[in-house]
């Protein structure tokens, strides 16, 4: 299948002319996305698959077994503004394919054992598009949360403790640093994170 073939079978079946289309992340760029929030998914090196249009419909896949993780529409590529060391995507280039996220559920992903995928992109069919939306929760109330990082770090002065803080955060980062999250309003409930998932941090628990 040529890719402005399957270009027009992704589009096929739309009456607004939009195509619908998987992308199937790598292991680590998927631990990037869980780990830092992003407003599009970059991915590079595709100039050999088939290619889904601007404003066409993304859903967003890993694998092993599949899963829907997130949901997007294909953008345009926009100027990178900071250099983000846990994300291991490459500045913008030509041929990227940008992705601008219009739903997550990297918490809670939704099984997708029924799409064949043939390759990093696969143009899918509306109807097998739509039964796996479909699938989705609705998405959670928005609340406000407080999120914290405690570290203590021996220095002369506060500022020189301020500083040494982000130089360890910047270094460490969500890879090492466990965050504290808890609802606002309800401190006891505060939970740790690390690498995107609850950890605990009370070693007398693990004996």
């Amino acid at each position: 299948m040529t890719t402005e073939t399957a270009h027009r079978a992704g589009a096929a079946g739309n009456a607004d002319g939009v195509g619908t289309w998987a992308v199937l992340l790598p292991a680590e760029r998927y631990e990037a996305e869980r780990l830092v929030h992003h407003d599009t998914l970059e991915l590079t090196g595709l100039t050999d698959v088939a290619r889904p249009g601007l404003g066409d419909q993304v859903a967003v896949l890993v694998d092993g077994p599949p899963r829907l993780v997130a949901l997007g529409r294909v953008s345009a590529p926009g100027r990178r503004h900071r250099e983000d060391p846990d994300d291991p995507q490459s500045p913008t280039e030509p041929g990227t394919l940008v992705v601008a996220y219009t739903r997550r559920a990297f918490d809670e992903p939704v099984p997708a054992d029924l799409l064949t995928l043939d390759g990093p992109v696969t143009a899918v069919d509306p109807a097998a598009f739509r039964a796996l939306v479909d699938q989705l929760r609705p998405p959670p109330v928005r609340r406000t949360w407080l999120v914290s990082l405690d570290l203590p770090i021996e220095a002369g002065t506060p500022a020189e403790a301020v500083r040494l803080f982000w130089s360890y955060v910047q270094e460490l980062g969500p890879r090492e640093l466990p965050a504290f999250v808890s609802p606002a309003g309800d401190e006891l409930a505060m939970q740790a994170f690390v690498l995107g998932e609850q950890a605990n941090q009370d070693p007398e628990e693990d004996d």
